[in-house]
């Protein structure tokens, strides 16, 4: 029987959907690249009435959850993002994806964006955010293409798990009922 983490000849595994992955990280990096050389922290261009590409140095997490806490975050979420990331490959790398090719591209697009973030975070300490959404005054917290690809991908893992719900475990109730009857047929 063939390991499905050592043999990349079986197209039923996520091996198959590993280029995708590379191609969103260098989406990623290209765009923050292009940016960071065109702008300094805090600067940016206005693009519409709702949308500026503003670049924002982000040392926390998500929408900049601690990002003033000292420090101790960026060897905390590196560990955090290079576990989980691992997590999600080795999943991927072990799912049928011609049975579930939905689930395959979601955790795809997950692994895609953790990694891209999780290079920035090593690399400079902080994640490069740019995208800037607002209306008036009132401005959704900036990101950037990582965070839009762990987005979709969130997005396509609930509706893989609509389309394809999990069996659900039997009642406790179920269960001793079934043992019952089997306890009286062999009677």
């Amino acid at each position: 029987m063939k390991n499905s983490l050592t043999s990349n000849k079986d197209p039923r595994t996520g091996w198959q959907l590993l280029p995708l992955v590379l191609v969103l990280i260098i989406l990623d990096q290209s765009s923050k690249s292009l940016v960071g050389f065109l702008f300094s922290e805090g600067g940016g261009v206005y693009v519409n009435s709702i949308f500026n590409i503003r670049l924002i140095f982000n040392h926390g997490a998500a929408f900049s959850f601690l990002s003033d806490a000292g420090g101790w975050q960026r060897p905390f979420f590196i560990f955090l993002s290079s576990v989980i990331s691992l997590g999600i490959f080795i999943w991927l790398l072990t799912i049928n994806v011609r049975k579930r090719p939905l689930f395959g591209f979601s955790l795809s697009f997950v692994l895609g964006g953790a990694i891209g973030n999780l290079i920035d975070r090593s690399v400079y300490g902080y994640v490069f955010d740019f995208l800037d959404f607002h209306w008036e005054q009132y401005h959704w917290p900036v990101f950037n293409v990582a965070d839009i690809c762990i987005s979709v991908g969130i997005g396509l893992l609930i509706l893989d798990n609509i389309k394809n719900p999990q069996k659900k475990e039997k009642s406790i109730e179920e269960k001793s009922t079934n043992t019952t009857n089997q306890k009286n047929n062999k009677k």
